[in-house]
């Protein structure tokens, strides 16, 4: 059976239940002691990354709820360009986030940025900053993976 370029290909909630609810406890343990700010920051940033177009729509409309400004969502892809607008832990994460998503032709996190992440978090907020950007991760694989897509709104 040939799809259509673009077209959904298999709802993994449906097929796969166990493995769907368990990304949603993944997902869940993540988020505890973590600022909600951050943590969509964390999503957005990855998603763009990975080209996750439902994953970039879900959380920049959920940041939008919590109150983040157009404007830093927007400088989002460029946020080392304007770090007054980013707080020093926003930008550590960003940082983290970033290598962590970007692990391919044998690249690593840097110790610099690990370093720059683990003065910025206490132990338990670092694990939640790695947990999250691990998270999201996942969710984009899924979502490339499975050509999730967003509504299209007017």
């Amino acid at each position: 059976m040939t799809q259509t370029l673009n077209a959904p290909r298999i709802e993994l909630n449906r097929v796969s239940p166990e493995i769907y609810a368990a990304m949603i406890a993944l997902d869940n343990a993540a988020r505890e002691d973590l600022d909600p700010t951050l943590a969509e920051l964390i999503k957005i940033r990855a998603s763009q990354i990975n080209h996750c177009a439902n994953c970039i729509d879900m959380h920049i409309h959920a940041a939008r709820r919590r109150g983040e400004t157009e404007q830093r969502i927007y400088l989002l892809p460029a946020w080392r360009e304007m770090p007054e607008l980013y707080t020093e832990q926003e930008q550590a994460a960003l940082a983290l986030t970033e290598e962590m998503t970007e692990l391919s032709g044998g690249e690593h996190v840097s110790d610099e940025v690990y370093a720059r992440a683990a003065a910025a978090f206490s132990e338990r907020e670092l694990g939640q900053v790695i947990a999250m950007a691990l998270t999201i991760n996942a969710w984009n694989r899924i979502g490339v993976t499975t050509r999730m897509r967003p509504p299209v709104r007017p």
